[in-house]
């Protein structure tokens, strides 16, 4: 069909209702409109149909029919932000791997993924830095912690955004996170389900452990090198995606993430390491299926304060097997 739109999703829409989309782009158009073309599969999110109360997420494509000439639409907003060549050289040199529909970055600790209160620097102000040759900056697809490094996959065009949103969404995409816990894990290698939910006020809110109905939340976790009973080496799996949860779980295991003083307390600190007192958690590999076909797999090195603190404890980040295949093979033996 001819003037068929296909718009894509923003990080300023991220959450909110399909219908309130609706009112935003189309202003005209009204309630009862809407609904029809939804009933009737005209309106599409992501190649499938959907709802007015469908909550739809930053990268989807919202496939949008021609109304005629009563419907005038806004026009999406795009965002731009002033580089200096510095910015774009600090953006660049995160990327560890680039095609023509994803780049992968490794983002440092202490980068914020977007803008918010009282935070001004931000991936998302760094993007432009990275459109190379393409004509519209890349889009996020996922988040890390601030705090948390490692490995990212950024959507260079809106076909890749849907794939990418999609896989995330529906848990196909394998995240393995290496983390320093205080302490050594009994076992040494499982599973965590410990549903997660949000306590505190405005301001001063942190994720905690329920035992009423509130959201499921599983890691799987293996142990990787151990410093006597001092210091392990983890390797963590989130198979659901809730707001700190691999920090949480740690706690659940009574091994607090190294530098975590919002989980851990002061138990999550040892004097005399070296480096700053931070985080010490890092989203080392990513593996997905790529928007075109094939299955890729990319990883990110730690930074260089962490690995000073992973060689201080004796451990070599460089040399490592995949901690979850060596537990799976024992398993079956």
């Amino acid at each position: 069909m001819s003037n068929v739109q296909n718009l894509t999703v923003t990080a300023d829409e991220d959450g909110i209702r399909l219908d309130r989309w609706f009112k935003r782009h189309f202003p005209d158009l009204g309630h009862g409109r809407v609904e029809k073309l939804l009933r009737t599969g005209q309106v599409r999110v992501d190649g499938g149909r959907a709802k007015s109360s469908t909550r739809v997420e930053e990268g989807q494509t919202i496939r949008v029919p021609p109304f005629g000439a009563a419907v005038t639409a806004k026009p999406q907003k795009t965002r731009s932000f002033v580089l200096s060549p510095e910015d774009v050289a600090k953006v660049q040199s995160m990327v560890v791997y680039r095609d023509e529909d994803i780049i992968a970055i490794n983002k440092p600790p202490g980068l914020a993924v977007q803008g918010g209160s009282k935070v001004t620097s931000h991936l998302d102000g760094l993007l432009d830095g990275l459109k190379f040759d393409a004509s519209e900056r890349p889009k996020l697809v996922h988040r890390l912690d601030k705090d948390t490094s490692g490995i990212m996959l950024l959507a260079r065009n809106a076909f890749a955004a849907s794939k990418l949103t999609a896989a995330f969404r529906t848990r196909e995409v394998t995240k393995t996170y290496w983390a320093l816990v205080v302490g050594v894990p009994d076992p040494k290698a499982g599973q965590i389900n410990a549903s997660i939910t949000k306590q505190g006020t405005a301001g001063n809110q942190r994720m905690a452990v329920t035992q009423l109905d509130g959201p499921s939340a599983i890691s799987d976790f293996a142990t990787i090198e151990t410093a006597g009973r001092r210091v392990a080496w983890l390797a963590l799996r989130p198979l659901t995606g809730r707001t700190h949860q691999l920090r949480v779980h740690c706690g659940v295991l009574g091994t607090p993430i190294l530098g975590d003083g919002k989980y851990g307390g002061e138990e999550a600190f040892i004097d005399g390491l070296p480096g700053p007192r931070k985080l010490h958690l890092h989203a080392r590999s990513v593996e997905f299926d790529h928007p075109r076909g094939g299955r890729m797999i990319h990883e990110a090195p730690l930074s260089k304060d962490m690995e000073k603190t992973w060689r201080f404890f004796g451990f070599d980040p460089t040399e490592t097997g995949d901690a979850f295949a060596e537990l799976e093979l024992g398993a079956k033996r």
